[in-house]
């Protein structure tokens, strides 16, 4: 177990992947990390975008940053509502600057770039936010995975074995 001892904030809203969520909590789970997941209201439930439901742990506020070691942000629709939430914005952007591990995958990046944490990074994302991305600042390829630093980003759910691999590994370090 790769990540025993390490605890992971997992962002959720409506309309999630329901994959995206599903798929790296369990995986890092399995390693042995802590994967709590947070949402606007604490014990809530959110349903996915093919209906697949999930309880939040915990609610934003709730939440100091300086005990968790990364953060993942899902993608779906639900990435589009996270980010106009300012204590979303904030988490992202202590963890950013403690640099500590950022996973994001497919629309994610729209909560990373309301973050403002893009500029000068190489990224990637479902192709759809491409120009959103470039237009942030980042470097967009297609590419399955791409690690930048502190910084994991994916396209779509078949990418997840490559996406959980790498942040795995980034985590690990």
């Amino acid at each position: 177990m790769k990540l025993k001892g390490k605890k992971i904030i997992a962002l959720i809203d409506h309309d999630f992947e329901d994959l995206e969520l599903w798929y790296p909590v369990l995986r890092l789970r399995e390693e042995g990390a802590t994967v709590d997941i947070v949402g606007l209201e604490a014990k809530k439930e959110y349903i996915g975008k093919y209906g697949v439901p999930a309880v939040s742990d915990y609610s934003f506020g709730e939440i100091n940053v300086d005990d968790y070691d990364a953060i993942l942000v899902p993608g779906g629709w639900a990435p589009d509502k996270l980010r106009r939430f300012p204590e979303v914005l904030d988490l992202v952007k202590k963890m950013n600057e403690a640099k500590k591990p950022i996973g994001q995958i497919c629309h994610a990046g729209w909560v990373l770039i309301s973050a403002d944490i893009l500029r000068g990074k190489t990224v990637t994302s479902t192709p759809g936010i491409k120009d959103d991305m470039t237009n942030a600042g980042a470097t967009w390829v297609n590419e399955a995975v791409v690690v930048d630093g502190h910084l994991v980003s994916s396209r779509r759910p078949p990418d997840l074995p490559d996406y959980m691999r790498a942040f795995i590994e980034v985590m690990s370090k």
